[in-house]
């Protein structure tokens, strides 16, 4: 018996117990499923991520308060001071005069706001940000109609307004938000820009966002509480560290740190968060490698059994088929063949739902998500499944083949 007819002995041995095949192909099913679907979806989301944090740049950082509470001699520390538009504004005329950097300052008015136009309104998740005409370069913000704030809309305080793309979405469905009104806060500006799409890891936060000029946000910080954000951008990656180093010298200066006191700020890369966050989808990687394994190795000995099962009921045939000439390693081939059809069957199966359960679960965290096929781990999925089929078949189909076919033939 050649192997196409071992393949073809193996599928109609399979239709004749076809719902136990069915069963044990599931349970591999289910294991193939946990491998492609988590790493799909960690893919998809490594895709997003890198695409959302692509126009930031490597040569991006961010000084923003230190927020975080630590414990000195059992105490805990008081939170750290904001950083004041004083000290903001004081930093980047420092620097800009050291360094060859474009630095922007912006902060946020409010991060839960609803506007109106008209009768249309949005949810009161709205962030609303005060910013200056550097701002939409550094942070990767393209216009999709209309222009940017400029500095005589600074100078004068300007009620106008630039809008996300959800947001101009919302309000005007069906006409141009261009020099339209929207009302928030108490105010009513018009709008002169509209970004375009842009989704973000937060789910489309940087699609509801109104821009407004930084002086005028400045307006609503009337008890002097507001925390001012430093965004900067050096000309080339090279200079990143030397310039980070710098501005961290700048900014204790400006903001009074001690000789050996910690920083009262932080700095943040842009690369150094898509670095943490493929920390974070490594380890979930590893988290689907683990539970995937738990799984095949409960599908492999149920398909085991389901062979051993298998091998005892064809007892009779296996006899037949050693009387009429059929070798051991013919015998045992078969059986093989039997495991890894089944498996094979059952990973065709989990890598199809894997590739789309995957790229769901992308889909739901981001607004924009391109659909991947993951041709590594469809392999990898594959390889499992034949391994998994070879080792759980191997005993039982070495049993067939050491079957006595005298004794076989006899067996009721």
């Amino acid at each position: 018996m050649n192997l196409t007819e071992n393949i073809a002995e193996g599928l109609r041995a399979i239709q004749g117990n076809l719902l136990r095949a069915i069963i044990t192909a599931l349970i591999i099913a289910l294991g193939i499923l946990a491998l492609v679907g988590i790493l799909t979806a960690v893919d998809g989301i490594q895709n997003n991520v890198n695409q959302s944090m692509s126009g930031l740049g490597a040569n991006t950082f961010d000084i923003v308060v230190d927020q975080r509470q630590g414990r000195r001699q059992g105490m805990r520390e008081k939170p750290k001071p904001p950083v004041v538009y004083r000290e903001a504004k004081q930093f980047k005329q420092i620097f800009t005069e050291q360094e060859e950097a474009v630095v922007s300052l912006y902060t946020s008015v409010s991060g839960a706001v609803e506007v109106k136009h008209g009768s249309e309104k949005s949810n009161p998740n709205i962030q609303v940000v005060g910013v200056d005409p550097d701002y939409i370069g550094i942070k990767a913000y393209q216009l999709q109609n209309g222009r940017n704030i400029n500095e005589s809309d600074m100078s004068l305080s300007s009620n106008i307004a630039v809008i996300g793309f959800e947001l101009a979405t919302r309000l005007f469905p069906k006409t141009s938000p261009i020099d339209k009104e929207i009302a928030m806060l108490g105010n009513r500006y018009k709008v002169v820009g509209v970004l375009q799409k842009k989704g973000s890891l937060s789910g489309g936060g940087d699609d509801r966002v109104v821009l407004i000029p930084l002086s005028t946000g400045r307006e609503f910080d009337t008890r002097g509480r507001f925390s001012y954000e430093i965004t900067t951008s050096v000309t080339s990656v090279e200079n990143i560290e030397e310039a980070i180093g710098e501005a961290t010298a700048v900014m204790r200066r400006v903001r009074g740190d001690e000789v050996g006191e910690d920083d009262s700020f932080m700095v943040e890369r842009a690369d150094a968060l898509i670095r943490e966050t493929e920390e974070v989808t490594g380890a979930m990687q590893m988290g689907g490698l683990v539970i995937a394994v738990i799984t095949l190795l409960g599908a492999s000995i149920a398909l085991m059994n389901i062979m051993m099962v298998s091998v005892t009921e064809r007892t009779r045939e296996i006899g037949v088929r050693k009387a009429l000439g059929a070798s051991p390693s013919k015998i045992r081939l078969q059986f093989l063949i039997e495991a890894i059809v089944i498996c094979l069957l059952g990973g065709a199966a989990g890598v199809l739902l894997g590739i789309i359960g995957g790229n769901t679960v992308s889909s739901l965290m981001f607004d924009q998500s391109s659909f991947i096929i993951p041709w590594d781990w469809i392999i990898v999925g594959l390889i499992v499944c034949i391994s998994v089929g070879l080792l759980s078949g191997f005993y039982p189909a070495y049993k067939a083949s050491k079957l006595d076919p005298i004794e076989s033939l006899r067996y009721e």
